[in-house]
This record gives structure tokens, C-alpha cells and sequence, in this order.
């Protein structure tokens, strides 16, 4: 294969793409207000920093009245949902049901800083693309729908209803509607994403990629095999009832801290805690609640029993370990560690599994997990001891070539013991974005199910189109090789979101038409098409008024649970159109006035499409009045209930390979994380406070014995190249910071080192791109000198 390089040099916090054809990004960083620094990682999360950066963020923004009375909404039975995660609400809420992050994500949509007409007068794409991403989200609230004409340098406003005729042009153009693809963002609530996937049905395609595809798609298609539901199978006063919760692959403290709230309730009852992750986190080791004396005044929980410092992608090896373990404290004393009742009536393929782990040596497992034998039996003695046991991942474990596999090893150790369907014991897969869930049993699924495609086509009279359609990775495969000629994103970041970040800019480059829907501005608008749109939209803050009046949304949390959200601030424009209103509008633009679908009267009344989603997708039947109820109503789930709903109706044991990584001599294995002042692509800050890390994001943690052995010093900037399949990428101009991490790997943050993740490695089954484990190479940059203040 052709020996290919990519050559981002690009200022920090900033997507490694020029801005339109032709553009280059910047040679060099810019010069930073005030150099990098490193200290000591944070040994806690939470505490009176968190409520204070908290505060500090939001009046900022918003001001101080404004911001107080805007957090004082979230997450509220009568206010808005929080867009910072999906971690559910309690049952008995208190009047701060937002954490530091959850108001970082709340003050970004509420500022009072706006983005008008005016400012992309003054700012060319040129101009723009110079600019990090921190700065154009600092920017504030898209004002006007805006479009970039085939070869000018700015945007420039239209009315609305030009700019649906321009998406409607552009698609009746096509060849084939297979020739558009519709992105989703996790942000959009039920209403809209039910709504615009009907549009793109009516129009004839499943091309419908969304967030999920680059997330949580390994897990939801490991539980659908094994369990025989994509979702988690625990709700939160299952917490309250664990015995112990692993936590792997996960950093709740700085990716769902209000997690760390039922974590400490468990833990202060008796549960013990296993942190399983390649990084140690502080959110898993002490937990300081805020909104308790003890963790303002004092020193906190302790949360941690024991932390497993696994290698990047040991995670097979390591459960295996621990099945390992179970079975030959079985053998030793038989029926005390295998529910052989349960086994036995609810699953199958439990003699093949028993039979590959007797086939695995310890040598093996502790190598490629780098956790020694008697770690794992103790953790493994911990597992017999009980069956209310709570296993929570996140993307640690969901995007690697054997993602599928990662997850469904958890499914065995889970069926061993017989620890699912019953309280206190499950699998919890802690998804980010408020609705992302919500978004794929709305039918946001490039391959849907055929029951639900009849029963919308039956709904609606029509036959919805039944071959599958584009994932997010096949999508911009198609865009690059000119079979997508439109792309159109409802929300979302596309271009910093995705894998192989200049493998993305050329294929929307190559494209006839880009549209966004958006609230800030985002890179993903600096790399278009022929032509562009951005389309502003109500934020989750914002009232919602239409035609009857008042309207709501709702969304679906980690755990199944379908709630009300409604905005209470004005709209930042009164230009701005709801997410179900735009659709809407874009439906009857483009499939006419013949139509049959009431689209004017669905977006009047988001009640009338409530309705319509009662009588299509199972479980929402009365959808009107159950949602109305307090704390909204939980979706069926027969795990949870009891009832495995695979094809065989039993829970499935499966088998994996254990997976060898063999690295070349100077080689390491990287994984992208975020930081603690990051939401998804949105950068609040250039700190990462838990880490130590301050002042910058193009950073390279790397082991310390690593650094003696590659020749490389704390400070020194180096180019990081990945190598896949005979391909390289490199990413210059990465400074190396000394950290806690597994030998021979390494961490660096996204979107800055996504240009690194190759486009074509992803997972098996899933297609979820492999970014945490990703193979590199580094050596110095040339052109510049260490920076002294990296100790």
C-alpha cells in the first residue's frame, strides 16, 4: 500500500484541517497567553473548585443572574435536560442537579455572546481557519441561517426559505437519494430525530450516520447479540443495591461526574469499587461532593478498593483473567462460584467458553494485560463473593478493533455469576450526549430493523426503503469517492468528530453541498462542500413557542428512562428555528406540497408526534400522558426484567481470541482521551485540572522508563506518526509530558490527534474507529526548543 503522510501543523486545540481547498492551517502554534505547565495530578474530583470553576464558567458567560437562574433549571422535572451527559436523574432531586461540566456544557449554549451576520463580514474562511477551536466556540450563538457561495471567501445571510430551496435543489438533483447523507448528533431529542429520519425514508435512503457510530455502537452491538437489547440493563437504585461496581474504560470525573454521586452513595453503603482504565483518574480515587459538608469541608470519599492499571486494548486478557479465576475457584469448590441453575436455564455456550479460558495461560493474560496474577485473583475472589454485581464502560472499551469482544467478555462474567436481571447487578454502558440513546430507538439507524420500517411505513403509507444505508466511516468513504454529493448534520461536529481528520476536510471538500445545523460555530463549517449552509437552531435552554402555542421535547436517558426537557431562556435570535420546526420545513421544501405527510401540523403540536411514535416504536404506547408523569416512564427491557430477548431466548456466553499485540522496537500504543475542560469536540478551556496539565492540549503522556529508552525529555516537542497497514500519518509539534501510564503506550487529547486514527481501521462488527489504539512512532521537531515549565 502507498506509503501516504498527513502533515498537521496546527496552533493547540485546533482540528488539523485547512479550511477550504487550498488552505493550510498555521505552520506553528500560536503564541499561548502563558507557557505549558505540568504538576502534580489531582488526587480527587468534585470539592469547592468544582462548584467554584463551575460558577465561574457560567457567569462569565451568562452573567450572574442569568447563569444562577439558567443552572438552577437543569435537570429539573419542569426544566431542561442537561446536554452535558446522559447519566439519568434521581428520583428525589435536589435544586443542583448539575455538575462542573454539565454547567460548563449549559453556560456554552447560554451565553450572550452571539455570532452575526456582521462577524462573518469581518472574518473570511481564511481567517477563520487560522483560529483554534477553543476560540470560535468562544465566539457565542449563531444568529441568522448563513450560506457560503461556490468560490467566495464569507458567508453571507439568507432567508430561510432560500435556503431550504437550496437543499431542495441540490436533492432532487441527485442521481439517487443513496447520493445524501444525513448525520445525526446524540444532542437531538426525539421529536426531531423521529422526524428527520421519516424525511430521509420518504425520500428513499438509509444513510443516516450518526455520533453513535464513533461511540457506543460496539456496545450496543455486543448486547444485542448476547443479551439481546442494546442498552444497559441497570437503573440508578440499582446502585444503591451493588455489592460492587467495576468501573472500566471510564473516567466519570471529568466525563459523567454526576456518576460519581451514586458511586459514593454506593460506596458509603458497603460497595466495593474496582477502577479498571490505563490512567489513573481521580473522579475513581476520592470523590469531594460538593453539595455535602464533607466533601466541601473534608477530604471526601475514598472510592477505589482496588485501581487495575491495564495496558491500552488489555482488556480481553484481563477478563479472561478473572473467568479464569471464577472457574478454578470452582473446580476447587463446586457450585459456590458458577450460578449453575441460572447457566443452565437462561443461557447457552457455556462449555465452550470454560473450555478457551482452560486454554489460556496465566503468562498470557498477564502479559498482554499487564496486571499481575494475584491482582486479578483478588478482584476475581471479590466477583465470587456476590451476584449484585454493576459493570459500567464507556468508550475505553468500545472503540478497539476487538471492541465487540471487550464488552461481551463483561456479558460472560456477568452470566457466570448470574448477575443480570435482578437488583443491584447489570450491565451499564455510560453513554455522553443527552439523547444519543434516544436518537437510535427513534430509528437514527442506517440498518433498521424491518418490523420498524413496516410499522412506519404502515403509520405514514408508504414502503420505507429496506437495504441498508452508510455508518459514519462509510460515509466519508463514499463523500471521498464522490458517491455522497450532499451531507447534511443535524448538529454535531463533524469534521473534528471523526476519525483520520484530513481523510474527513477532502471528502466534504468533494461534495456538492455541506449543511449544519447548529447553535456555535464549529470547524466543521470551515470545511465545506461546493456550497454551504449553517442553519441555527433552538439551543436545549431556549423556549420553544410554535404554532399552539408552548411546546416540550423529550429525550432518553443511559438507562431507558423517557423525560420531559423543556428551554426557559428567549431564543439568542428570533431567527432561530426548533430542531422539529426545521425539519419540518426542510420535509415539505423538498418533498413538495403532494406530500401527504402533515408536516406544518406536526411541527405545530409536538404532541402530534408523539402520537405518530406511540403507534410505531414499542414501549411509547400513551406516550402523551406517561411522559407527563413524574420522572417520565422507563422503556421495557427484558434483561433487566428477567427475559433474554435473543432469537434462542437464553443470554449467550461467546468466545474471543485473545488479542496479541506486537509492537516494533520505538513503537507505542496511543489512545485519545479528553480533558476535564472538554466536552466531546467542544473545548471550554486549555486546562486539564485532574491531569496537571495547564495552558495546552497538544500533549503526549508518555511512561517515564519509555522516555529514557526513545531519548526523548519532559517538554521536548516531537511529531507523532501512526502506522496502519503500510500507511503513516503524523501529527507534529506535541509536547512530552512524564505521566503514570502502562509501559509502551501513550495518551494524547482528540480532536487534536484524531489525524492520527486511520480511517479504514475500526471494529470489527461495529465499525466504531479504533482511536484508542492506534500505533505510533515519534521523534523530535526540529524547529523547536523544549519548554522548561513541563518538570
Amino acid at each position: 500500500m502507498a506509503d501516504t503522510k498527513h502533515d498537521p501543523q496546527t496552533p493547540a486545540a485546533e482540528a488539523p484541517v485547512p479550511a477550504a481547498p487550498g488552505l493550510r492551517p498555521s505552520a506553528q502554534p500560536p503564541v499561548l497567553a502563558e507557557p505549558l505547565r505540568v504538576g502534580a495530578p489531582a488526587s480527587a474530583a468534585g470539592g469547592v473548585t468544582a462548584v467554584v470553576k463551575a460558577m465561574q464558567h457560567a457567569w462569565g458567560e451568562m452573567g450572574p443572574v442569568r447563569g444562577t437562574k439558567t443552572l438552577l433549571q437543569v435537570n429539573q422535572t419542569h426544566g431542561f435536560d442537561c446536554p452535558g451527559c446522559a447519566w439519568p436523574d434521581p428520583a428525589h432531586r435536589s435544586a443542583f442537579e448539575f455538575c462542573e461540566n454539565g454547567a460548563k456544557a449549559v453556560a456554552e449554549e447560554a451565553t450572550t455572546a452571539r455570532v452575526t451576520p456582521d462577524f462573518f463580514q469581518q472574518w473570511s474562511l481564511v481567517d477563520l481557519a487560522a483560529q483554534t477551536d477553543h476560540w470560535l466556540g468562544k465566539q457565542g450563538r449563531l444568529t441568522h441561517p448563513m450560506v457560503l457561495r461556490e468560490g467566495a471567501s464569507h458567508y453571507t445571510p439568507l432567508p430561510w426559505d432560500e435556503a431550504f430551496a437550496l437543499v431542495a435543489d441540490e436533492l432532487r438533483a441527485l442521481g439517487s437519494p443513496d447520493e445524501a447523507a444525513f448525520y445525526t448528533s446524540g444532542r437531538t431529542s426525539n421529536e426531531a430525530a423521529f422526524l428527520y429520519q421519516l424525511l430521509v425514508r420518504r425520500l428513499g435512503t438509509n444513510n443516516l450516520p450518526d455520533c453513535s457510530n464513533m461511540c457506543h455502537e460496539s456496545s450496543g452491538t455486543a448486547l444485542t447479540e448476547t443479551v439481546g437489547i442494546g442498552k444497559g440493563t441497570v437503573t440508578l437504585e440499582d446502585f444503591e443495591k451493588a455489592r460492587l461496581v467495576v468501573v472500566i474504560g471510564q473516567n466519570p470525573g471529568t466525563n459523567h461526574p454526576r456518576m460519581l454521586t451514586a458511586l459514593e452513595a454506593a460506596k458509603r453503603q458497603g460497595c466495593r469499587i474496582v477502577s479498571i482504565n490505563p490512567l489513573p483518574e481521580a473522579g475513581l480515587q476520592r470523590f469531594k461532593h460538593p453539595q455535602a459538608v464533607r466533601g466541601v469541608l473534608g477530604g471526601g470519599t475514598p472510592l477505589a478498593d482496588a485501581f487495575l492499571q491495564v495496558r491500552i486494548n488489555g482488556d480481553v486478557a484481563l477478563l479472561q483473567g478473572l473467568g479464569k479465576a471464577l472457574l478454578a475457584r470452582e473446580a476447587a469448590a463446586p457450585g459456590t462460584v458458577v450460578a449453575r441453575d441460572f447457566v443452565a436455564a437462561e443461557t447457552l455456550g457455556f462449555e465452550a467458553w470454560s473450555a478457551h479460558l482452560a486454554g489460556v495461560s496465566w503468562d498470557d493474560v498477564v502479559e498482554e494485560s499487564g496486571i499481575s496474577r494475584e491482582q486479578v485473583e483478588t478482584v476475581a475472589g471479590w466477583l465470587a463473593e456476590t451476584d449484585r454485581v454493576i459493570w459500567c464502560w464507556a468508550m475505553g472499551l468500545t472503540q478497539h478493533k476487538n471492541a465487540v469482544g471487550n464488552i461481551q467478555e463483561l456479558v460472560n462474567l456477568a452470566l457466570v455469576r448470574g448477575a443480570i436481571g435482578k437488583p443491584g447487578a447489570g450491565l451499564c454502558p455510560v453513554r455522553g450526549h443527552s439523547n444519543v440513546q434516544g436518537d437510535r430507538t427513534m430509528g437514527i439507524n442506517e440498518r433498521p430493523r424491518p418490523a420498524f420500517l413496516q410499522a412506519l411505513g404502515q403509520e405514514f403509507g408508504f414502503t420505507a426503503p429496506e437495504h441498508h444505508g452508510l455508518d459514519t466511516v462509510a460515509t466519508i468513504g463514499a463523500m471521498r469517492d464522490g458517491k455522497v454529493k450532499v451531507f447534511f448534520a443535524l448538529g454535531g461536529n463533524f469534521l473534528s468528530a471523526t476519525p483520520d481528520t484530513e481523510a474527513t476536510a477532502e471528502a466534504l471538500r468533494r461534495t456538492r453541498l455541506t449543511v449544519h445545523v447548529s447553535t456555535k460555530l464549529n470547524r466543521a463549517h470551515l470545511v465545506t462542500g461546493r456550497r454551504a449552509l449553517i442553519l441555527p437552531c433552538l439551543g436545549r435552554t431556549e423556549r420553544d413557542t410554535q404554532a399552539t402555542g408552548p411546546q416540550f421535547v423529550t429525550v432518553e436517558n443511559s438507562m431507558g428512562v423517557v423525560h420531559t426537557s423543556r428551554g426557559t431562556l428567549p431564543p439568542a435570535s428570533e431567527h432561530l428555528l426548533s430542531e422539529p420546526a426545521l425539519v419540518a420545513r426542510l420535509a415539505r421544501a423538498v418533498l413538495g406540497p403532494a406530500d401527504d405527510v402533515p408536516w406544518e401540523e406536526l411541527a405545530a403540536d409536538y404532541g402530534r408526534v408523539r402520537e405518530r411514535i406511540s403507534r410505531v416504536i414499542p414501549g411509547f404506547e400513551d406516550f402523551n400522558r406517561r411522559v407527563l408523569e413524574p420522572g417520565g416512564f422507563a422503556l421495557p427491557n427484558g434483561p433487566r426484567e428477567g427475559r433474554f430477548t435473543t432469537p434462542s431466548g437464553k443470554g449467550h456466553f461467546t468466545v474471543h481470541p485473545l488479542p496479541r499485540h506486537r509492537l516494533e522496537p520505538g513503537q507505542l500504543m496511543m489512545m485519545t482521551v479528553r480533558t476535564h475542560d472538554q466536552y466531546n469536540t467542544t473545548v471550554y478551556g486549555l486546562d486539564d485540572r485532574y491531569r496537571g496539565i495547564k495552558a495546552g492540549r497538544r500533549v503526549v503522556m508518555l511512561n517515564a522508563e519509555d522516555m529514557k529508552e526513545l531519548g526523548v525529555t519532559a517538554g521536548q516537542p516531537v511529531d507523532l506518526t501512526s502506522h496502519f497497514e503500510g500507511e503513516r500519518r503524523v501529527a507534529r509539534k506535541f509536547v512530552v509530558v512524564p505521566y503514570d501510564i502502562p509501559r509502551r503506550c501513550a495518551a494524547t487529547y482528540f480532536p487534536e490527534a484524531n489525524v492520527l486514527v486511520p480511517l479504514n481501521s475500526f471494529a470489527d462488527k461495529s465499525r466504531t474507529p479504533t482511536s484508542k489504539s492506534v500505533v505510533i512512532t515519534l521523534a523530535p521537531s526540529v524547529d523547536l526548543p523544549a519548554l522548561e515549565a513541563v518538570q
